[in-house]
C-alpha cells in the first residue's frame, strides 16, 4: 500500500470524522458497512501513512462530557467533578473535554451536539426530545459511542444510561413524605417541578405519584403549576400558588424534583410552613447542605456523581476496545441525606 495520506486527509476525502477513520483502520466495531467501504476505497486510492512517532499499543481516546449550559448548582458540581477526575483519565489514556450547550432549544442543542463527531465517545446529559435523539443516532451510526449520564434519552441508539433509577428516587421521596403525613389532619402532599424536558425529572414525578396513589390512598396529592427553574422565580410562583385556594393547615410536605430548591424552601417559610411541612429535594450541593443544616430541607436524595462520571468513561473506553461485558454497569444507590448524616 502506498504511504501517502494521513488519517485527517483520509477523513476529509471520505467525508467522515477522524475517529471513524481510526475505527475502520483498526477494525473496531461501531461503523456501518457503507462507511467502512467508503473509507477503504479512499485508502486504496491514496494510501495511508502513520504520523511520526513510536507505535502506540494503547489508543488515546477522546471523550466529550456534554452538559446543559444553564447555570444551576448541580450542573456546576458535575463539571467540577469531571475536572477533578483528570488524573484518573490520564492514567487510562483518556483526553476528556466538557461542553456546556444551551438546552432551552432542543434543535440548537442537537445541532451543536452533532459537531462532536470527531470524539471516540460522548457522555451526555441532554433533554429527551426528538432532535436530540436524531443527533445521537447519527453520531452512533458514524462510529461515535454515546452513553447518557444522569438523565436518559430513551429510544435513542445510546449504548447505556449511567445514573440512578429516577423513578425509584421519586418513589422514595413519596414514601418519606407520606410517612410524615397525618391522615385526617396534615394529609396533603405537594409535587413541584419545572416544565422540564429532562427525562430524569419526568421519571421522578411519575414515581412519586405512583407510590402515593398505590400505598397511601388516604392522602391527597396535589401538583403545583410548573415553576421557573431559578430560585427567585420558583419562590415567587410557589408563593402565588400557596396564596390561592390552598388549605395550608393540611399541607404536610413538598417534593421538588428539579432545580429551584432554595426558592421552594423560601416560599414555604414565607407562608409559615417552615418546620411544619417536610421538604425533599435532589442533589447534595453546597446550597442544599446549608438548607439541610438549617432545617429548610428534611431530606436530600443524592447519587454518587464521581462514580457516574468515571463509569461513563470506563464504559466508553470498553466500547471502543470492543471489550466483552462493556455494558455491565452497577446502578448507583439513592442516598437519603439528612441534617444528621450529611458529609
Amino acid at each position: 500500500m502506498a504511504s501517502k495520506s494521513t488519517i485527517p486527509e483520509i477523513a476529509r476525502l471520505a467525508g467522515v470524522s477522524t475517529a471513524t477513520v481510526d475505527r475502520v483502520l483498526n477494525q473496531r466495531p461501531g461503523v456501518n458497512a457503507d462507511t467502512v467501504q467508503r473509507v477503504m476505497d479512499v485508502v486504496a486510492n491514496v494510501g495511508f501513512r502513520s504520523l511520526p512517532g513510536r507505535p502506540r499499543s494503547i489508543q488515546n481516546f477522546r471523550f466529550a462530557y456534554v452538559l446543559p449550559a444553564e447555570d444551576f448548582p448541580h450542573y456546576g458540581q458535575i463539571e467540577r467533578l469531571i475536572a477533578q477526575s483528570a488524573g484518573d483519565f490520564r492514567h487510562q489514556h483518556i483526553t476528556e473535554m466538557t461542553h456546556r450547550i444551551d438546552a432551552a432549544e432542543p434543535a440548537a442543542f442537537a445541532e451543536v451536539l452533532s459537531t462532536l463527531s470527531d470524539c471516540h465517545g460522548i457522555a451526555l446529559m441532554a433533554p429527551d426530545m426528538p432532535p436530540v435523539k436524531l443527533a445521537i443516532n447519527e453520531l452512533v451510526r458514524g462510529g461515535t459511542h454515546v452513553v447518557t449520564l444522569f438523565s436518559d434519552v430513551a429510544g435513542s441508539m445510546r449504548a447505556i444510561h449511567v445514573g440512578a433509577d429516577n423513578r425509584a428516587a421519586g418513589r422514595t421521596a413519596g414514601l418519606l413524605l407520606a410517612r410524615m403525613a397525618q391522615p385526617g389532619g396534615r394529609d396533603t402532599l405537594l409535587l413541584s417541578s419545572q416544565a422540564t424536558r429532562m427525562s430524569a425529572e419526568i421519571e421522578r414525578r411519575i414515581g412519586f405519584a405512583q407510590v402515593v396513589e398505590e400505598r397511601f390512598p388516604q392522602l391527597r396529592f396535589v401538583r403545583t403549576p410548573d415553576l421557573p427553574a431559578d430560585d427567585a422565580g420558583a419562590s415567587a410562583a410557589l408563593s402565588n400558588f400557596l396564596a390561592g385556594d390552598v388549605d395550608l393547615d393540611r399541607i404536610s410536605g413538598i417534593y421538588n424534583v428539579g432545580t429551584g430548591g432554595a426558592g421552594v424552601v423560601k416560599a414555604l417559610a414565607d407562608v409559615g410552613l417552615a418546620g411544619r411541612a417536610g421538604a425533599v429535594a435532589h442533589d447534595f450541593t453546597d446550597e442544599h447542605r446549608a438548607l439541610l443544616a438549617s432545617g429548610g430541607l428534611s431530606y436530600v436524595l443524592h447519587q454518587d456523581i464521581h462514580y457516574c462520571v468515571l463509569t461513563a468513561a470506563r464504559v466508553l473506553r470498553a466500547l471502543c476496545e470492543n471489550v466483552r461485558g462493556a455494558l455491565t454497569v452497577v446502578v448507583p444507590r439513592i442516598e437519603i441525606l439528612t441534617a444528621e448524616n450529611m458529609h
